[in-house]
């Protein structure tokens, strides 16, 4: 049996609606996570009393618990409490809560591989911590968590399947519709590959780039 190209036609401006969403939430929970973990694998680096606990015990909740849990408490749980947040937001949250914790691990990693001689260097010159971390630790720390940090970019694109679970109109919540309304389960799940790779691809390789021009560099090795 040959695929159904005239369902394909019809439906693919659903498809085309469901990407942008995606790539929105997948952007903005990247880009927060981003934030939360320079500032998390900062507070570790520098052992910053009762504030590294705190960041200790989210980093160990975030990673032990499955995204669509955490979605479910957003967007379930908060408004029992009188907190309402649109799906959007609950899936934008829980992407960066659950990617703040990863980022952090590999940004850490990247801060710790910074060889102590150059950061007493730096203090013997008079950079005080700030301009330390500013000049010497941050971009060499950067450069050997790009790998790292890509990794989990990726994850988190794939991660953003889950958001349907709260009604969000992704990629998957689309697929399911159209599967439970028509049946068609061929042609839909082909475009939800589609369009996945269509989002993954392109980031993959410009990651594996970045990579490369990182190892003829010098840096990450």
């Amino acid at each position: 049996m040959g695929l159904n190209f005239d369902f394909i036609v019809k439906y693919l401006p659903w498809y085309v609606d469901a990407a942008i969403l995606t790539v929105r939430v997948a952007f903005l929970g990247i880009l927060f996570s981003l934030v939360v973990g320079i500032i998390c694998s900062a507070v570790q680096y520098y052992h910053i009393p009762v504030i590294r606990t705190i960041v200790s015990v989210y980093i160990e909740i975030s990673r032990n618990t499955p995204l669509l849990v955490q979605l479910f408490f957003l967007y379930f749980g908060l408004p029992k409490i009188g907190i309402l947040l649109s799906a959007e937001t609950c899936a934008v949250v829980g992407l960066t809560f659950l990617g703040g914790s990863y980022m952090s691990e590999s940004i850490r990693s990247g801060l710790e591989s910074v060889e102590k001689s150059q950061i007493e260097s730096a203090a013997s010159l008079g950079m005080g911590k700030v301009l330390t971390m500013k000049e010497v630790i941050f971009p060499q720390a950067l450069a050997v968590s790009v790998p790292g940090i890509c990794a989990n970019v990726i994850f988190l694109i794939k991660e953003t399947s889950v958001v349907s679970g709260i009604a969000l109109a992704d990629l998957m919540y689309v697929a399911n519709d159209l599967i439970g309304l028509y049946y068609e389960t061929d042609e839909t799940l082909i475009m939800l590959v589609l369009f996945y790779l269509i989002i993954l691809l392109p980031i993959s390789a410009f990651a594996s780039f970045i990579e490369r021009r990182l190892r003829y560099a010098g840096f990450g090795n």
